[in-house]
């Protein structure tokens, strides 16, 4: 044991003290907190106002276009060829032309011309704006009672919300979007995690082979001594980063959230729910201020998911995850002279990690199903599946089953590849083939 402990030390501190770890350590979470911040910062920046001439042949839009914070319009007296001969003379960004015939099918003529390409909520705003009008218009025109449409579009219009009642009968609100989004960065997360430490533990094995050391340290300590030393020191190495990563983005986000988004105002996004369930008449213009809260209206409901159960299942299903992958990986490594030598035996390992994100297509669509169960089950598939589901709600035998499952095919996984290391470590200059593996597996000793 005290062989395995001096190999698990020799390989995290010959890891941790790298430029590589420390540069990661530090920039991984400035990226990370910069994913959430920035998008939170933009949406509350102040987009600049940009002046559109309005050529209204039809004379049924003038001066009734709505205006925003973002949008100015102005409707001068002159014709579509002198607007468009002068129109870098003047200081608009844009010409919005439209033709007489607007009510007769000639929507098809209505033009936006512009010098620089204007932002797509000004271009989807006056769309919109037009569009509305243009339907009122002939509503209006086939004597059609405007209240009675406008008071059926006020009491048909709703928000469905979701809320969860556990066993307790205690409600829950939740968000299929913002589930789906945590359970997919958790599993991408997993499966990077997985890769990157996995071949650390590949490369290390190769390394220590091709340079004939590992002669001489078997000379001490035995193959599985050395194998399960060199899996969980790389793993004691990734724990530590991605504890890191989560205290220093932590740090960093709580900080930026105090300077940078102290402006931030949640009530917004109270009103906005509130408008929406009386049913009231949004108008073009406070849909596009609404719109602009949906970063902080996206944070709101990401608050209500327990990010602590989240986060421990996390830590339990990578570290057994990539124990029993490391494990491959570090059979993988034994059993080559080059990196090149991998790539027939890589195949095999990464398709049940790739097929994982197939299966979470269908499990974001039905996180309950037969399919979800027993992909999350299985051990090759059930790192990536069930942090998939677990935003949703799992029940809690389902996950001590699937983190069982998971340790005992970890268990498994590590008996095959001690029998490869312990054959492959001193075997040089020979192409290796599956079937030589398979003999491998029933030699004795």
């Amino acid at each position: 044991m005290n062989k395995v402990l001096l190999i698990i030390k020799r390989e995290y501190l010959s890891r941790v003290k790298k430029k590589s770890f420390i540069l990661m350590t530090i920039f991984g979470p400035v990226l990370m907190a910069g994913i959430m911040i920035v998008p939170i910062w933009m949406a509350m920046q102040k987009t600049e106002k940009q002046k559109i001439e309005v050529i209204d042949e039809s004379f049924l839009f003038r001066d009734l276009i709505p205006e925003k914070d973002i949008v100015h319009f102005d409707y001068p007296p002159v014709e579509i060829e002198d607007a468009r001969a002068g129109f870098y003379d003047t200081d608009y960004d844009a010409i919005l032309y439209i033709p007489k015939n607007v009510l007769n099918g000639g929507q098809e003529g209505i033009n936006l011309f512009y010098k620089k390409q204007l932002s797509n909520s000004v271009q989807q705003h006056i769309q919109s704006s037009i569009s509305k009008m243009l339907y009122e218009v002939m509503l209006a025109k086939n004597k059609v009672d405007l209240n009675v449409i406008k008071d059926a579009k006020d009491k048909a219009t709703f928000t469905l919300t979701t809320i969860q009642i556990d066993e307790a009968g205690n409600d829950k609100e939740t968000n299929t979007a913002i589930n789906v989004g945590i359970g997919f960065a958790c599993a991408i997360v997993i499966y990077l995690l997985i890769f990157l430490y996995g071949a650390q533990v590949m490369r290390g094995v190769m390394e220590e082979k091709t340079s004939r050391i590992v002669e001489v340290i078997l000379s001490s300590v035995k193959p599985f001594q050395l194998m399960m030393g060199k899996i969980i020191g790389v793993a004691l190495v990734g724990l530590t980063q991605f504890i890191l990563w989560v205290i220093l983005t932590t740090s960093i986000y709580s900080v930026a959230a105090a300077t940078v988004l102290k402006g931030m105002d949640m009530k917004q996004v109270q009103q906005k729910e509130q408008v929406i369930k009386i049913g009231a008449d949004l108008d073009v213009q406070a849909m596009g201020k609404i719109e602009n809260n949906a970063a902080i209206d996206l944070w709101s409901k990401f608050q209500q998911v327990n990010m602590l159960e989240i986060f421990i299942c996390f830590m339990l299903y990578f570290l057994a995850g990539y124990l029993l992958y490391s494990a491959l990986f570090a059979a993988i490594g034994s059993a080559v002279d080059s990196e090149a030598e991998t790539n027939q035996f890589m195949l095999p390992i990464t398709i049940p990690l790739v097929f994982s994100f197939a299966i979470a297509q269908i499990v974001t669509q039905d996180p309950n199903g037969s399919i979800a169960f027993w992909f999350s089950m299985i051990p090759l598939t059930s790192p990536v599946v069930m942090m998939v589901r677990l935003p949703f709600g799992v029940p809690m035998w389902e996950v001590l089953l699937s983190m069982s499952l998971l340790v005992i095919g970890f268990i498994f996984t590590t008996w095959l590849a001690a029998k490869i290391y312990r054959t492959g470590i001193l075997m040089y200059g020979k192409k290796v083939s599956w079937k030589e593996l398979g003999k491998w597996l029933f030699y004795k000793g």
